[in-house]
């Protein structure tokens, strides 16, 4: 990602996932990083964050798009993860035998 607008380092939640943009008039695949953040002090909120490798798409232009989360909603999303992490994995092992 040569002109990306989100930091991305050891640190980084995950990168170099496969993502999707969406619109009306098209739709464009690329890598994409998300990241979940909080501020360092006197943290109020947790930040998601996403952006697709624009060095890969035609119609977006570079942008990244956040989300300012209570601690409530991060925890509802990571619930909501859980459960479908599992009923995806659940579905690999039945269709391993």
């Amino acid at each position: 990602m040569s002109d990306r607008l989100l930091s991305v380092n050891a640190y980084t939640t995950l990168d170099l996932l496969d993502g999707e943009a969406e619109a009306h008039e098209f739709t464009e695949s690329a890598y994409a990083v998300v990241n979940a953040t909080a501020p360092r002090k006197n943290p109020d909120h947790v930040k998601l964050e996403m952006e697709l490798d624009n060095a890969e798409l035609e119609h977006l232009p570079a942008h990244a798009d956040r989300v300012r989360l209570t601690p409530e909603q991060a925890r509802t999303i990571a619930a909501d993860l859980e459960k479908y992490a599992s009923k995806v994995e659940a579905n690999l092992d039945d269709s391993d035998d």
